[in-house]
């Protein structure tokens, strides 16, 4: 069968769809891969050389001494110099060398070098050396230049440099303390809410929904400071703390419940009536249907609004700033992030091994709940009374 005649058995349009997932799904990993594996290196290989180096190992330039002229033996009419260039540093494979900074690779490795002054360098791949000259050496050890080749090396060093000396550790529980609450609580009241507005016959119902919907739409910067200043008189009154792990869970809660109303609904509205009315017929109540019938129905609708809301939650870093401060014992994940991007711009190990710690849990979050979310959504979107 021809090529031609292959596409149109499967259909032009599918391949294009695959093939597009395919290059989105590469484009999202190769960043992802390179953060992992960056925060796994050390300093050296990370500006010596790429991350997808890591695995075959890594050609670092360095700068090593020789040894002192007190320590050539006369041979013949000759002075020699030996030991090794790796002596009191971590070794390695010597590709090349050289004797000036601008060249550190003039010289290939295991060759005699004639250096100039009657003077031959002979450095080989494990690192010894031999180093003559027709006269005695004067001054002190020639210093040389290495391209040295290293084998792949992980470390765990930065993970626990980090979770210890820069408090990622302590911000990573404050972020689980606010997304966590900040997520099961707006999905609970979502939920009543939803068949409520679903299956209940109430006055003004119409209209809740158009509110709900219109909330959708209104800026979260354009009502910070006024949810902020009510929630401080609130607190005044009864004597509660502004900046406090409440507030923040309230605030999430406020800007998260019309998107989860909206979905939520939608997706309850179209659930089969008949089941509704069946319940209704053996004696139900409302709460036993929506407990019994409707939470277990809506589980794809309810895990794909989790996803959105926990992320959203676990990434931000305005509201938490406004609601929660940003003194070291309540700086989430986010904010502890920024911080070290200001105090440490050139570590990137430290930066890369942070970042990675950031974005685990949402990606263990994703992948456990992801086959949900398509359902969920398509159903929310689509379905509607």
């Amino acid at each position: 069968m021809s090529a031609t005649a292959s596409l149109r058995r499967i259909g032009l349009p599918r391949l294009i769809v695959h093939v597009s997932v395919l290059v989105i799904c590469i484009i999202w990993l190769i960043p992802t891969l390179g953060i992992l594996v960056t925060s796994f290196r050390e300093a050296g290989q990370i500006t010596a050389s790429g991350w997808w180096t890591a695995f075959t190992g890594a050609a670092e330039t360095s700068a090593a001494r020789l040894g002192e002229p007190s320590t050539a033996k006369q041979n013949g009419t000759s002075y020699v110099i030996s030991g090794s260039v790796f002596e009191g540093r971590k070794g390695g494979t010597v590709r090349a060398f050289g004797t000036r900074v601008a060249a550190p690779t003039e010289f290939a490795a295991g060759k005699p070098a004639d250096i100039g002054d009657s003077e031959t360098l002979t450095i080989n791949e494990d690192g010894s050396y031999t180093y003559s000259k027709n006269a005695p050496f004067e001054g002190r050890g020639k210093r040389v230049y290495l391209s040295v080749a290293t084998p792949p090396s992980f470390t765990t060093e930065n993970y626990r440099t980090v979770l210890t000396s820069q408090g990622i550790g302590q911000s990573f529980v404050n972020s689980l303390t606010v997304a966590v609450p900040a997520t099961i609580i707006p999905i609970l009241i979502a939920a009543f809410a939803a068949y409520a507005l679903s299956w209940m016959e109430f006055p003004g119902r119409a209209l809740i929904i158009a509110l709900v919907v219109g909330l959708i739409v209104v800026p979260l910067q354009m009502s910070l400071i006024p949810l902020l200043k009510m929630y401080n008189e609130i607190g005044n009154f009864f004597g509660v703390p502004s900046r406090s792990y409440a507030g923040i869970w309230l605030a999430h809660s406020a800007f998260g419940m019309p998107l989860a109303i909206y979905l939520l609904r939608n997706y309850i509205s179209g659930l089969p009536r008949e089941i509704i009315e069946s319940a209704r017929v053996d004696g139900a109540s409302d709460f036993e249907i929506f407990v019994k019938i409707i939470l277990p129905l809506s589980f794809p609708a309810l895990a794909s609004f989790s996803i959105f809301q926990f992320l959203w939650t676990w990434n931000d870093l305005l509201v938490a700033m406004v609601f929660l401060g940003t003194g070291k014992d309540q700086l989430v994940l986010t904010g502890a992030l920024n911080a070290l991007l200001g105090s440490m711009g050139g570590k990137w190990e430290i930066l890369t091994a942070s970042a990675f710690i950031t974005i685990v849990v949402p990606i263990i979050v994703f992948f456990a709940l992801q086959r949900y979310l398509v359902r969920g959504l398509l159903a929310g979107s689509v379905k509607g009374g």
